[in-house]
């Protein structure tokens, strides 16, 4: 579980950063170099997904996306400057119980 998460972190990274990146250069009016290396993070995401052990893509990336949402909070709050509200945890608590069900439910 530990390698997953570590692979659910690292692929959040890249994937907001590369977004970030890109953001930047098409909203911020910065230098559209930052553009081309955030669309080559974006495309490192799509890579290290397919480290994660699960055999099921639909489930790696379903779960992914509430790590993501966190992620995403994080960001906000470290980068931008936007502290979360009450809400915004308690949302991205919901979305690591269900990054947990998914991940973690007794299959056969």
């Amino acid at each position: 579980m530990i390698q997953a998460t570590i692979l659910f972190i690292l692929a959040g990274i890249a994937e907001i950063g590369g977004g970030y990146l890109i953001w930047q250069w098409l909203r911020e009016g910065k230098p559209s170099y930052l553009g081309l290396i955030g669309g080559v993070v974006l495309a490192l995401y799509g890579v290290i997904a397919t480290f994660q052990a699960f055999p099921s893509f639909g489930r790696v990336y379903a779960a992914y996306g509430g790590v993501f949402i966190v992620l995403s909070l994080l960001w906000g709050w470290g980068i931008d400057k936007k502290t979360p509200d009450l809400y915004d945890w308690i949302g991205g608590g919901i979305c690591l119980i269900g990054v947990l069900v998914i991940l973690l439910a007794p299959r056969q």
